[in-house]
């Protein structure tokens, strides 16, 4: 049966509810083995939350409700789909995808980040993406290297 004979509204509501794709980034998708792991349970959360949006009743409730977690199950299985997993670094000697790395600013902060994939890079939890800018300065650099980044100097104290 068409939107259009289910309620007089449906046709609206179901326009207002088909919510564009969440954008994929151009680089490759490398992910640690934890950032795989919590992409897997972001789509099983989306699946739970598309399942329960799917048992109302009302036609125009449900399709708002399921709206978000459809777009994310998407998002989630490409991104699932692309994942390339890739390994712990094998040494310290240079930042390496993985590797956690201290440097220090120009104005004394000591800052610490382990470079990670997209999805997972979390700034706040001490990881950066490993397409930020600060993380692509820093890739194949050792301790005691300094980069210039935004009018700073950064000075690499520690890698792990």
């Amino acid at each position: 049966m068409a939107v259009a004979f289910t309620k007089e509204e449906s046709f609206e509501t179901a326009s207002e509810t088909l919510l564009p794709d969440r954008p994929v980034s151009p680089h490759p998708n490398l992910v640690t083995e934890a950032g795989l792991k919590a992409l897997e349970l972001q789509f099983q959360q989306a699946r739970e939350a598309y399942d329960a949006a799917n048992t109302i009743e009302d036609v125009n409730e449900r399709r708002r409700h399921a709206a978000n977690p459809l777009r994310d199950l998407r998002y989630l299985a490409a991104r699932l789909r692309t994942a390339q997993v890739m390994p712990n670094p094998t040494s310290v000697d240079v930042v390496a995808f993985g590797s956690t790395v201290t440097f220090r600013r120009d104005d004394g902060r000591v800052q610490t980040y382990r470079i990670v994939g997209e999805d997972e890079a979390d700034p706040k939890a001490g990881s950066i993406s490993y397409v930020s800018p600060v993380a692509r300065l820093l890739m194949g650099k050792a301790a005691g290297d300094a980069v210039e980044a935004g009018g700073q100097e950064l000075e690499i104290i520690a890698i792990a």
